[in-house]
């Protein structure tokens, strides 16, 4: 647990130690440092996990990720920490926070085409951090603390996804003129789409992409007439800007770049988790009877699927059969494959099933949640308990995790451990008294000497962090 009781110290250090901050009000000053970005975007990250339109939906949050640094590796800054995560909005958009924090909203995923539209749109958001537009931006404001920032930098997007809440959000910040000022410019939006483009190339994706997702967007905005998607409010896509990119590719030879099947499985998921269980169990019959268009594999996933979530099983299981023989190939197909065996109470053979997948697809997080999650059902807690160390030891921040291990602590009657997980759940969560009240509570609870040693180094820091922050705001 040593790593993660590292972040959780050093980032509340960070988020109270005002000094260290560039002073924001002397128009002079027009840049961060790097340090400074991250503590921006951790604080606003702690509003943002805990509003109710943040997607904690391991494989979709995982998958951005995965195509995210396949960009960042092949983008002017690989070596800039990056986390890309879902938004549960079906308006279009997307957006970048100072210190590499990437939000996509599912309409903007399932408005995508093709995987490398969807791609383009995160290297254009990437090229926004690591040219540190916004960045650069938030420094000009006149505010004087971390959490002020933080504070102006999620009502900046929750104007952007709802103009009318602006105002509402950026009381006493002048918000109608932040707002103007913080809008990206023209300059940043061509350099963001020269970078993003060059990104997208070296990353290989396919190029061409960019400008047909942009002229698409222009479309719309004629069709909608005023109300335009949220990205165009912020991310004006102009004639000009897409006449630059279009010429751009036009001297990169052009070659097919396919889908991937996660691309497919994941549009697939949020269709079956966004409708109406009916409606989205209509949809995929429709699709699948056509036979014409689309990936016939990720159709039948979100059929099975949305059967599975309106309580028809049996049929869920029927639809999801052709599909068995991928169980070994592709970790999303393999975790519905054990969450309908799970739903229809068929536990034969269902523990070394798990124990197979986890092993073929280890750093799969909605797997391994599903096999803890079974594992602790048949009070096989020792198992429980071995499984969830090791992924924690790969995944210190990883809430969910923490949560299941209090759970399993729980159900073996270690109420000093249970406590003391709790404690982490809180910390990651960005509430530091409830965190201290855990470890109060965890220090009451055992006779583990070890372990209480550690605790209460942990209370006294936690304490010092919370005064801290209290003399600081």
């Amino acid at each position: 647990m040593k790593n993660l009781l590292y972040i959780v110290l050093y980032t509340w250090s960070l988020l109270c130690r005002a000094d260290g901050l560039p002073d924001l009000g002397d128009t002079s000053q027009e840049a961060m440092s790097p340090q400074q970005e991250r503590q921006i975007g951790v604080q606003s990250m702690f509003e943002i996990r805990s509003d109710k339109d943040y997607l904690d939906d391991a494989e979709i949050n995982d998958y951005l990720n995965q195509i995210g640094y396949q960009l960042v590796a092949n983008s002017n800054e690989p070596g800039q920490e990056f986390e890309f995560f879902a938004i549960n909005d079906n308006s279009i958009n997307a957006f970048a926070l100072p210190g590499g924090f990437i939000g996509v909203n599912t309409g903007l995923i399932l408005m995508s085409q093709s995987e490398s539209e969807l791609a383009s749109v995160l290297g254009h958001e990437i090229a926004h951090v690591t040219q540190h537009h916004l960045a650069r931006m938030v420094a000009g404001q006149k505010v004087d603390s971390i959490t002020a920032i933080a504070a102006l930098a999620v009502a900046i997007l929750a104007a952007r996804s709802n103009p009318q809440a602006s105002q509402a959000a950026m009381v006493g910040m002048q918000a109608s003129s932040i707002q103007r000022q913080l809008n990206f410019t023209r300059t940043h939006e061509k350099e963001a789409d020269r970078i993003g483009l060059t990104t997208l190339q070296k990353a290989g994706f396919d190029p061409y992409a960019m400008p047909i997702f942009f002229e698409r967007l222009q479309k719309s905005t004629r069709l909608l007439d005023n109300n335009a998607p949220s990205y165009l409010r912020t991310h004006p896509v102009t004639s000009d800007r897409i006449a630059d990119v279009a010429n751009r590719v036009q001297q990169i030879p052009y070659r097919l770049v396919a889908d991937s099947l996660n691309f497919q499985l994941v549009r697939a998921k949020l269709r079956a988790m966004q409708k109406n269980t009916q409606e989205a169990v209509n949809f995929f019959q429709s699709a699948l009877g056509e036979q014409k268009y689309g990936n016939q594999t990720a159709k039948r996933y979100g059929l099975a699927m949305a059967l599975l979530r309106s309580g028809q099983v049996a049929r869920a299981t029927q639809e999801f059969a052709p599909l068995e023989t991928l169980t070994s190939r592709n970790p999303m197909i393999a975790t519905l494959a054990g969450q309908i065996r799970r739903a229809s109470k068929n536990n034969d053979g269902i523990v070394a099933f798990y124990r197979s997948t986890t092993q073929s697809f280890p750093q799969h997080r909605a797997l391994v949640y599903d096999y803890a999650e079974l594992l602790m059902e048949t009070k096989r807690f020792e198992d429980a308990l071995k499984l969830l160390n090791e992924q924690i030891m790969t995944h210190p921040n990883d809430l969910r995790l923490h949560e299941l291990l209090a759970r399993n602590y729980a159900a073996l009657g270690k109420r000093q451990k249970e406590h003391h997980m709790l404690a982490y759940t809180y910390i990651l969560r960005g509430n530091l008294h409830s965190a201290i009240e855990q470890l109060e509570l965890a220090k009451k609870s055992g006779t583990d000497f070890h372990e209480l040693s550690i605790i209460e180094s942990e209370l006294k820091q936690f304490k010092e962090i919370a005064a801290a922050h209290a003399k600081n705001n």
